[in-house]
């Protein structure tokens, strides 16, 4: 911390400051605003306990207290890039995204240098759909600072998602790896490309760093799964499986992913919801299209192509509907579950119209708006009842597929701990079953089973009933989705680049070897001619 920030703070202040952060690195919201408090008692208007006070009340969730403490501190010291960046981590924690991108604009303009300013504006610019100008700002750090680590990691991953920047993506990552052989993300990076070769001479630095001590849990399995899929790209399928199941079981023991508690969860949300709920205006939602499935089962490719119909703003995956019901339960400080089964249609109307406000800004005025979570199928009995005039895409792509496609992936950031273990796998699949199961019979209107495979055999009729469905007019703009040139913030960003394929099966290749994960599933072992 710079000393000049801390001018004028006695030992007191200065020791609970120390306390409040290191609090805030142990993930302890409580203990950083209780520290902070003390230190605001002995110095109530010094902008740095303003901020750290700021910032460890945002740390617990929305708070329109650590607004005014950082809007204040901005009052004292207008010219301070690290107040400017506070001000934005603190609007963004309060869901007031266009402030935050202005203060962090703001930001860095006082501190053009900053990469962490910069890295904190390129995320929020490319949240909000402009990764176009995400990227120019981190290129502009990286021109200045050449072999900052994080800043090319981002700009690698944003390249990505914008149409014909995929080998400026690779030459990013290639750099990357030539700098640093042992560098396991951006090896793992590489291979979520589809259009990245692995040579010889990849392979061999592949097995080298997943094998090597040295490198740390997560450096091994990212270049284990980077080299499961070189492999696989070399068409040696029985070496690719060993280097999957060996990374693979590796994650699993980590993330301990219990099955049973899941299950349950479900099922307690199942039954909050067994009937549809009278709405206080069936209306309210209206052009809001939700997109669930299962992962890997096609849902960014439906949304390229809505996106691809003029009248459609494609929201992307928003978590809105997931903070709104967090925020009701800690509200009503009981599980969803409990809230859920005695709201009253005024409250899923005041959730509705909230979720509607918080993505007005992007949505503007576009008669459609996706929102791409795949994994609110868990809440959509919620969503249903927030937003009733809103309807439902329920991606589904053939069992054996998205089960195997899960697998071959190392989800970045957490959230699909399931994929790790065939039995999980089953297990989650059933459970997303079930819940559509029910939600299809409570609202038969109101949500379309999208087939992968039938998309494939019959592509226009599909998309023109989908279309019609979202109630739009066919354009045929949805038919050359390929060619659109939105951003894609997701994993599958090279593939919507590309068309329709029918050959992207990949579970015949691997023959026999994918009986075990056929059992989990209740499929029936592989036949020469299955």
């Amino acid at each position: 911390m710079n000393s000049a920030r801390l001018s004028g703070l006695d030992a007191r202040a200065l020791a609970a400051l120390g306390a409040s952060r290191d609090a805030l690195r142990r993930h302890s919201p409580d203990a950083a605003i209780d520290a902070a408090r003390s230190a605001a008692q002995i110095a109530p208007d010094h902008p740095e306990v303003l901020r750290c006070l700021a910032l460890a009340l945002s740390a617990a969730g929305p708070s329109e207290e650590a607004v005014r403490l950082i809007a204040r501190a901005i009052e004292l010291a207008p010219d301070d890039a690290i107040l400017a960046n506070a001000h934005a981590l603190v609007l963004q924690a309060n869901a007031r995204t266009n402030e935050a991108i202005a203060a962090l604009h703001r930001a860095h303009r006082l501190a053009p240098h900053s990469a962490e300013i910069a890295g904190n504006l390129a995320r929020l610019l490319a949240a909000g759909g402009a990764v176009g100008a995400a990227v120019a700002v981190l290129e502009r750090v990286i021109a200045g600072q050449p072999r900052h680590r994080p800043t090319r990691v981002m700009l690698a991953e944003l390249l990505l998602r914008l149409p014909g920047r995929a080998s400026d993506s690779i030459a990013n990552l290639r750099e990357l790896v030539q700098a640093n052989p042992d560098d396991a993300w951006a090896w793992s990076a590489l291979a979520e490309i589809e259009q990245t070769r692995f040579g010889g001479a990849d392979i061999a630095q592949l097995e080298r760093l997943s094998r090597s001590l040295q490198a740390g849990f997560e450096a091994r399995v990212h270049a284990a799964f980077a080299l499961a899929r070189a492999r696989e790209q070399a068409d040696d399928c029985r070496g690719a499986f060993a280097e999957y199941a060996n990374a693979n079981a590796a994650m699993h023991r980590r993330q301990h992913w219990n099955a049973d508690e899941f299950s349950q969860a479900v099922s307690r949300n199942l039954a909050a919801l067994q009937v549809p709920r009278p709405a206080a205006d069936p209306n309210l939602g209206t052009g809001v299209v939700f997109i669930v499935g299962l992962p890997r089962s096609g849902s960014s490719l439906i949304e390229q192509i809505l996106a691809s119909h003029p009248g459609v703003c494609a929201g992307g995956e928003r978590t809105e509907v997931r903070s709104l019901i967090a925020e009701e339960s800690a509200r009503c400080r009981v599980d969803f579950a409990e809230w859920a089964a005695q709201a009253a249609a005024e409250d899923w109307q005041r959730l509705g119209m909230d979720y509607l406000q918080r993505v007005a800004p992007m949505r503007g005025a576009a008669p459609v708006f996706t929102d791409k979570l795949p994994g609110n199928w868990v809440w959509l009995g919620a969503a249903m009842n927030m937003l009733p005039g809103a309807r439902v895409i329920e991606c589904r792509r053939q069992r054996l597929e998205t089960a195997w496609a899960c697998y071959r992936r190392l989800f970045s950031g957490g959230g699909q701990d399931f994929s790790y273990d065939f039995r999980s796998i089953a297990r989650f699949f059933d459970d997303c079953e079930r819940s559509m199961q029910h939600w299809r019979r409570l609202y038969p209107t109101r949500i379309r089973s999208q087939h992968y495979e039938a998309l494939i055999a019959d592509f226009e009729g599909q998309v023109r009933e989908l279309l019609g469905f979202c109630a739009l007019d066919f354009d045929p703009a949805c038919l050359a989705f390929h060619r659109n040139e939105r951003a894609v913030g997701t994993i599958s960003a090279s593939q919507v680049r590309e068309p329709l394929r029918p050959d992207t099966a990949r579970t015949a290749l691997y023959g026999a070897l994918l009986d075990p994960l056929r059992s989990a599933l209740g499929i029936p072992p592989f036949t020469e001619s299955a």
